[in-house]
């Protein structure tokens, strides 16, 4: 894959020019949803180096993430006259930047793409490491594939439009990436004061937005540090997955009851995944305990019941991760103690939803 540029701007409107620049095109487009058009779109719709620029929304949430969508963003690009060399700009969370992603890989057989997340998790997550694609039949990011964004910036300006819920699912990932890099960062994670952002205090909102602003940093230095490294998951960029066997099938699970946010379904999988790394791979009890605790008291729990094992568990043997009919996992032996392509037996993996509901 070519390589990606991170770029944390300090002045969104200078970052973005130069990022345009920087990629050579006849014509730009915008991609957003329905919401980030609202919230969002103001912010920059007014930038000098996006004047002329054809704009494409879609619906908002995980469930216009679909085959649907997608055709529609094709459609609008050819319709308005987009070539193949063409530059999108995706505008707004996850969903966003992986359809925009994949839609912008796909079309013309690939134009180059700038990803701009608006939320803190596509921040830290969805729009940086090249993965693109769509939910199809159910299941999460089922269709897709690995092309790197020729710019992700990144502007904490936007986490003002953000709600408790919103921030909190990006900050579960921030958290997975603490566990699977240092204790120092750890600990500042577990001990963050998260119910701050969402103060209505100004200056006690900027105090906390800057801390979390050099948070963000460490974080997506991890993930850049470990895509680099391996980009096309062959090894280490596993770690990445910590928290996601079991998080994509509550989230898979969810989508056909009350939908929840990614962040929210990765928290809930980490809750599962570092039991099991307790009791098969040695992670330490009270860091396990003390993880579980900070998830409980900010995400609470996603009602399920004994009833619904089996289909989390046929869930999980739909993951991507898996090989030779063995659910996949990737645990810890310690704070930033990989262990990458670990299985587990049905029955432990009924022993860690038994402790997600009662634990």
């Amino acid at each position: 894959m070519n390589p990606q540029k991170v770029e944390i701007a300090e002045n969104l409107e200078t970052s973005l020019a130069s990022a345009i620049e920087g990629c050579e095109h006849d014509k730009l487009f915008i991609l957003t949803d329905n919401t980030t058009r609202e919230l969002c779109w103001p912010v920059v719709s007014g930038y000098t180096c996006l004047q002329g620029a054809e704009v494409i929304s879609i619906g908002a949430t995980d469930t216009h993430k679909t085959l649907d969508s997608l055709a529609h963003v094709w459609e609008e690009l050819g319709r308005l006259g987009g070539t193949r060399h063409t530059l999108l700009i995706n505008i707004g969370g996850g969903m966003v930047t992986d359809l925009g992603g994949f839609a912008a890989s796909t079309f013309k057989r690939g134009i180059n793409y700038i990803n701009i997340p608006t939320t803190l998790l596509a921040m830290v997550d969805a729009s940086v490491g090249g993965k693109t694609g769509i939910n199809f039949r159910g299941l999460k990011n089922e269709i897709g594939v690995f092309n790197n964004a020729a710019t992700v910036i990144l502007s904490t300006q936007f986490l003002r439009t953000l709600d408790r819920e919103n921030i909190l699912s990006g900050y579960a990932e921030m958290l997975k990436h603490g566990l699977i890099s240092n204790e120092e960062m750890w600990v500042e994670l577990v001990n963050f004061d998260i119910d701050a952002m969402s103060t209505t205090d100004s200056s006690l909102f900027t105090l906390h937005s800057s801390l979390l602003q050099r948070m963000l940093a460490d974080s997506v230095a991890v993930k850049q540090r470990i895509v680099t490294e391996d980009p096309l998951e062959h090894g280490i960029r596993k770690a990445l997955n910590l928290g996601h066997t079991v998080g994509h099938a509550f989230e898979s699970f969810a989508l056909n009851h009350t939908p929840i946010l990614h962040g929210y379904a990765v928290a809930f999988g980490l809750v599962c995944e570092l039991y099991l790394s307790t009791i098969k791979t040695g992670f330490p009890t009270d860091k396990m305990r003390q993880t579980v605790s900070f998830i409980h008291e900010h995400y609470g729990r996603m009602p399920i019941t004994c009833d619904d094992y089996p289909i989390l568990f046929e869930l999980m043997t739909h993951d991507k991760k898996n090989t030779a009919g063995s659910i996949n996992f990737t645990l810890l032996g310690g704070i930033g103690d990989i262990r990458i392509n670990q299985t587990a037996t049905k029955e432990e993996i009924y022993e860690a939803l038994d402790f997600y509901r009662e634990g």
